[in-house]
């Protein structure tokens, strides 16, 4: 599995980014796969933003960002998303897209994902 992480950029507070991480697989479905998106501010460790569970349409949200971002999925082009809306300052990180094949209760632990993409920066102005 490969993963490429695309969309970032400068915004300002208020704006919106949608994020897309294209998922490469040799004849399987991204709806078979747990996927995730995570975010690495400068000197701060890697945290949790959103996940889409394997085989459902359950998604999960961090508290920092409910209510703002969305994860969804496209299963026909094999692509996941995270729509941001109402950005702010404090959501200026590298952000990351990770997959792991089965569903784990520890998803908001980065450890408990296999694979990542390469990141995409999130800047936002004041």
């Amino acid at each position: 599995v490969q993963l490429q992480a695309s969309g970032g950029g400068l915004v300002q507070t208020g704006g919106s980014l949608r994020l897309s991480c294209a998922v490469s697989a040799q004849s399987v479905s991204i709806y078979s796969m747990s996927m995730s998106w995570f975010r690495q501010a400068p000197g701060k460790e890697r945290e949790f933003v959103a996940a889409i569970r394997s085989t459902s349409s359950s998604t999960y949200h961090a508290d920092s960002v409910k209510g703002r971002f969305t994860i969804s999925r496209d299963n026909a082009k094999n692509t996941v998303y995270l729509q941001m809306n109402n950005l702010n300052p404090d959501d200026t990180a590298v952000y990351y897209c990770a997959h792991r094949w089965y569903w784990t209760v520890a998803y908001y632990s980065s450890s408990q994902w296999n694979t990542w993409g390469q990141g995409t920066l999130v800047t936002v102005s004041s």
